[in-house]
């Protein structure tokens, strides 16, 4: 099984205060100081996605 960047964009998603706001395939995170909501696929296999999403976001890590 290959491992994804998943697990690691929602760790860094939380620590910068998003939260989880439904979704099945792609969930959708979203934070309460009107930063912008991201989707957020399940198989995140690539790195270039993995920073696109946190770029997004607004966390400035790059994986």
């Amino acid at each position: 099984m290959v491992k994804g960047y998943y697990d690691e964009v929602v760790r860094l998603l939380k620590q910068a205060g998003y939260y989880r706001d439904g979704g099945s395939k792609h969930q959708k995170w979203r934070h309460d100081d009107g930063k912008p909501t991201v989707t957020v696929p399940h198989n995140i296999l690539s790195r270039s996605t993995a920073n696109g999403i946190l770029k997004s976001a607004g966390i400035a890590k790059k994986l």
